[in-house]
């Protein structure tokens, strides 16, 4: 089996090329999304402890 003959996939490889760059995407934005998420949480959380310690003096 040559390489050209494994990325060509047995005519397949569109398919199965996308199909793993569709994996791909699905499981990145699994990671970058939930770590998004988790700065934005924790700049809300810094700016309201700011706020509530500015607010009692």
């Amino acid at each position: 089996m040559s390489l050209n003959e494994f990325f060509n996939m047995g005519g397949y490889a569109f398919y199965v090329w996308t199909s793993y760059g569709i994996a791909l995407l699905v499981l990145l934005i699994n990671v970058i999304l939930p770590l998004r998420q988790r700065k934005k949480l924790l700049g809300d959380i810094a700016r309201a402890a700011r706020r509530a310690r500015r607010d009692t003096t």
